[in-house]
């Protein structure tokens, strides 16, 4: 099977969209099918282009046998509505033009959080005369209002109309989620082409290790409990209110924050544990995805925070995931729906409020006084990533595909037939 997907974010870059389409790309090239990535020159989440890389028109590589294609877009940091969008517009026009010359596929899939990059897929799958699938990874633009970046207006009435059409339009829909099935089919979506493919870990990567001495002792770690936030750093994730339950564990020389990362609320991350004089908190910028499994080797646990609102009861922060292959338990802090229901029936970590400093501060602390607790939590994290491989997960949204690239014949004969008439 020949599979041209599109996405805006792609290794080297670390994201989960990038992580997740890498993943399962290069498990459907082990199984003999050609796969082609149209995406862009990396540069998220701070809009500066990687090393060894340019903003070309048209750039090809290849990447574990998969075959990449990046196209020239607008660049700029995840900030700013205005500028986030013209990025967004830009890569749906280029990534559809420069589709138009690619071979033609069985199928045509295109990933969200942002929708644009869902239409320029749509667009090349009606250009190609082939099915669509639209893999939903987020609720934009309800998630936009979630944040606060924008309120209810004119543009959020026209993204939710553009949102309806394309879910109307797919002729499958992959969600990462349960919860976002369930909020699709009551807002009159057909639920038959509705399909959850969660989120995985690579257990071939991410596995229980020792921790790394090496990066112990750059950061002063040794003997100490490291509570660590590895990821964007968004307007989604509540990262003040951590820095706050750092605040309020000051006391404890023994309890060591530790967040690896960027993003839009970066800066004010870092403005904080200035202002504040922070000295247990350390803050290193986002790292290569090679390093990941090294640094989350040096956490005793993984704080997976998000605000409190109800659009985030339906998402499951991919680095629960993560958290379990290595066999690091989890505090999350998000409202409770999806993601937390996975911890609390995997046993591996703990629940607090979400927003709710006093509570995480707590909840550390406990977990730093209880090395028995810690320990059963490891156990159930290791014990319940298997569910989660992303060796299942790539071969089940495989599944989903070839079947839906079955309706290639039938639309490639309703075209012929139109243009016989």
């Amino acid at each position: 099977m020949k599979i041209l997907f599109l996405s805006d974010n792609f290794p080297p870059e670390g994201n989960a969209p990038a992580t997740r389409l890498h993943e399962h790309a290069m498990r459907w090239v082990r199984a003999g099918h050609e796969v082609t990535v149209i995406t862009c020159a990396p540069n998220f989440p701070e809009g500066k282009l990687f090393p060894g890389y340019s903003n070309r028109w048209r750039q090809v590589e290849e990447l574990d046998g998969i075959r990449v294609v990046r196209v020239k877009t607008y660049i700029t940091a995840n900030e700013g509505f205005l500028r986030r969008t013209l990025d967004y517009l830009s890569f749906m026009l280029m990534g559809f033009f420069m589709g138009l010359f690619e071979r033609r596929p069985d199928v045509v899939v295109a990933t969200s959080p942002q929708f644009f990059c869902a239409l320029g897929g749509w667009m090349l799958a009606v250009a190609k005369w082939r099915p669509f699938v639209f893999e939903l990874r987020d609720l934009w633009p309800a998630s936009i209002m979630a944040v606060g970046a924008m309120e209810k207006s004119f543009a959020i009435r026209m993204l939710e109309k553009l949102e309806l059409f394309l879910y109307r339009r797919a002729d499958l829909i992959v969600s990462v989620t349960e919860s976002f099935r369930h909020d699709l089919v009551e807002r009159g979506i057909d639920g038959d082409k509705i399909e959850v493919v969660v989120n995985g870990v690579d257990l071939d990567r991410y596995e229980p290790r020792p921790r790394d001495q090496e990066l112990e002792a750059e950061f002063d770690l040794a003997g100490k409990f490291v509570a660590g936030y590895m990821g964007t750093h968004g307007m989604a994730h509540a990262l003040p209110k951590v820095l706050e339950a750092a605040e309020l564990l000051r006391d404890r020389d023994d309890i060591v924050f530790f967040f690896a990362g960027s993003g839009a609320e970066r800066a004010k991350v870092e403005e904080m544990v200035a202002e504040r004089s922070l000295d247990n908190v350390r803050l290193i910028p986002r790292q290569p995805k090679e390093r990941m499994p090294a640094l989350w080797s040096i956490c005793d646990l993984s704080i997976v925070p998000l605000r409190d609102t109800p659009v985030f009861a339906t998402v499951i922060p991919s680095k629960i995931f993560e958290s379990m292959g290595m066999g690091v338990p989890i505090l999350i802090s998000v409202p409770d729906g999806e993601a937390t229901g996975i911890v609390r029936r995997s046993a591996c970590g703990v629940q607090v409020a979400p927003e709710d400093p006093a509570a995480m501060a707590d909840a550390i602390r406990g977990l730093a006084d209880d090395p028995v607790r810690l320990e059963r939590l490891r156990t159930n994290a290791s014990s319940a990533a298997v569910e989660y491989s992303r060796e299942t997960q790539a071969e089940r949204m495989l599944r989903l595909m070839e079947r839906t690239a079955e309706m290639g014949p039938v639309l490639e004969s309703f075209a012929n037939d139109q243009g016989d008439q």
